[in-house]
Order: C-alpha cells, then sequence, then structure tokens
C-alpha cells in the first residue's frame, strides 16, 4: 500500500495546506478558500485512513503472537477474520488512493441508456441499474433513481441513478462507456444467443461553489406524470419534471418527489453538473474517459463483455481484467474493474 500511498509526501501537504487555512486574508477570496479547506478535508482523511488500518494490521499482529504462544486456536481464528477484514479495507483505501481528479470526491449521477438489441438491451439496461444500486450499497453510498423510462416489453430505456457518498464519483468514473451482454436470450422463443448493449455515463455532482450560469430565457420546463410505481398521487399529479437546456440541446429529468418543486431543483443541479462536464471535455475532449459514452451504443465501441453463454466471463476490453464469476459482478462487485481501469493508461 505504501508504494501508492506516501504518508510523508501527504503529511508535508497537509502542513502547508494547514498553514494556508490559518491565514486570516484566505477568506478575501471564498472560492479559494472553499478550494483549500476541501483539499485540507481529504487530505485528512486519506492519513486517517491509513493510520487506522496500519495501527490495526500492527495491534492484531501482536494479538496473534500472543495467541499463539498460549496455543488459543479460537483467538487465533478470530485474529484472522480481523486480518482478512484489514485487508479488504486497505484494497478499497489503495483505490481510494488512486484518485486524482478534482471532482472524485462529488456525489455523482450515472445514466443507463438501452441500445442495439431491443428488448434485450432494455432488460439488460435494468441489469445494469441494478448492479450499480448494488455497487452503492456495497460501498455504503446512497442511490436513488432520479428517473426512469420503461421498456415497451420488459426492462427500462433509460434511468438517471444519483449516488452520495465520499468519492462517488472517482469510484465510477471509469465505468463510462458502452457494455455489451451476450446471452440466451428470454425473450427469444427459439432460445437464441443475443447480443445487447447498453451505455454508461458518469459525471460528478457540482459543488454549490462553482459558478455555473444557466439562464431562464434558455430553458424550457415540461411537467409530466411519473411513470412506474408509487401511488395514487405519481399517479395522478403532474409532479415529475423534465428539463431542457436549449442552447446545448442537454435534456434532464426527475420524478423521485411528490413535490413539484423539488424536482425542478434536483433538475437544476443535474443540468449544471451535465454542463460543467461538458465544458470540461471542450478542455480535454481527447483525454476525457467520458467521452466513450457518447460514442455509438452498438458494436465495435464497448469496453466491457458480460458473457453469460457459451462460458461465463466478464471482461473489461481495455485493461483485459477479466473474472469468471458474472454472478458476483452483477451483484455489484467491480472493484477489481475499477481498479485496474485506475492503474492502466487506454
Amino acid at each position: 500500500m505504501r508504494g501508492v500511498f506516501e504518508p510523508d509526501k501527504l503529511r508535508s501537504q497537509l502542513d502547508n495546506l494547514t498553514k494556508k487555512s490559518e491565514d486570516p486574508e484566505l477568506w478575501s477570496d471564498k472560492s479559494k478558500a472553499q478550494k483549500i479547506l476541501k483539499e485540507k478535508s481529504v487530505l485528512e482523511e486519506k492519513l486517517e485512513k491509513f493510520s487506522s488500518i496500519e495501527n490495526g494490521f500492527n495491534d492484531n499482529l501482536q494479538y496473534l503472537e500472543l495467541a499463539r504462544s498460549e496455543n488459543d486456536d479460537q483467538l487465533i481464528s478470530d485474529i484472522e477474520k480481523q486480518f482478512l477484514e484489514i485487508k479488504k479495507s486497505a484494497d478499497k483505501f489503495e483505490i481510494e488512493c488512486l484518485f486524482s481528479g478534482e471532482n472524485d470526491v462529488n456525489d455523482c449521477f450515472v445514466d443507463i441508456n438501452a441500445g442495439a438489441g431491443g428488448t434485450d438491451s432494455c432488460d439488460f439496461a435494468e441489469m445494469l441499474l441494478r448492479m450499480y444500486d448494488r455497487f452503492a450499497e456495497l460501498h455504503n453510498f446512497k442511490s436513488e433513481i432520479v428517473s426512469i423510462l420503461a421498456g415497451e416489453e420488459a426492462g427500462i430505456k433509460s434511468a438517471t441513478l444519483k449516488i452520495s457518498g465520499r468519492f462517488a464519483f472517482g469510484w465510477l468514473r471509469s465505468e463510462n462507456g458502452v457494455h455489451r451482454l451476450v446471452r440466451i436470450s428470454p425473450f427469444n422463443a427459439n432460445d437464441k444467443r443475443q447480443t445487447s448493449f447498453a451505455s454508461i455515463w458518469a459525471y460528478p455532482q457540482v459543488d454549490d461553489e462553482i459558478e455555473i450560469e444557466v439562464l431562464e430565457k434558455d430553458l424550457r420546463v415540461d411537467t409530466f406524470r411519473a411513470s412506474g410505481a408509487g401511488g395514487q398521487h405519481v399517479n395522478k399529479t403532474d409532479s415529475a419534471v423534465r428539463m431542457t437546456h436549449l442552447p446545448t440541446n442537454i435534456v434532464v429529468q426527475c420524478q423521485t418527489d411528490r413535490s413539484q418543486i423539488r424536482n425542478r431543483a434536483e433538475c437544476m443541479k443535474m443540468l449544471k453538473s451535465r454542463l460543467y462536464e461538458l465544458e470540461l471535455k471542450k478542455k480535454k475532449a481527447a483525454q476525457e474517459l467520458s467521452d466513450s459514452a457518447k460514442t455509438d451504443n452498438s458494436w465495435g465501441h464497448q469496453i466491457r463483455s458480460y458473457v453469460l453463454h457459451p462460458y461465463q466471463m466478464v471482461k473489461d476490453l481495455r485493461t483485459g481484467f477479466e473474472t469468471g464469476n458474472t454472478t458476483s459482478v452483477l451483484n455489484g462487485e467491480l472493484d477489481g474493474f475499477i481498479k485496474s481501469a485506475l492503474t492502466e493508461k487506454f
């Protein structure tokens, strides 16, 4: 872990930021002050996590030596379980140390869109929605479906999932791109193998201190009845909001709340995040990973394949990382893919 994490270097950076934060003239520039405090908070959290893992390892190492000297098999077994938990924490922390983007610490939105493949692609899109929801649960993130459009026969045509938690965007930004599913189609009467596609685009929720100007004259706001489950109120009231930014043709929508006002506020957050991401992409068009999410949602553009027939395998086509445990991946176990994407250049 020390190969990725350099505690002495970070302590030095933290000391410098602490000195800056104590400067009485700092708050004359509010934006600069907030940026420094944010960086300071991230460094403090990383150093605290490192110390917790290191202390836990050293303490349990001493307990293990004591248990072995006393031939206490039960205590040895308990300590070994503690080591496994420490390893899990260390593995997760190692991935977090790879986060280097300005917005990696932020919450994020995940857009899921069915591509080529008809009903199968809609079903696949719903599988991915569940996968990212389970991923959020495994990492103690909060997930919420902001908008969803059901497929004509099964699954979903599109959905937006909001994932809230420390480093949520850092964890998910490498998921951007086209995903491919190969399986025996449950929607084919002849039990034929079917290939279908769905695209993922994760983008950060921008911080409140980032100024994104959105003019009312540039907006078209439509209200409609929310689809899907939600009770009588959702089905009978035009509480859902669709917001279109006319200059860029960016469309966002929200139907999670019974209040049209709150849904409109959430739409504005999403729109500002999309506009902010758009500006970043203009500056770094050739480098931004999120560009891959805008390629054709079909053959030749996929970043990952989920093969359920004739064999079981999930493979990232950018890094070569693969696993035969397709069930765990579809249940949200994505850490191996995320780590390989963050450590590889593609």
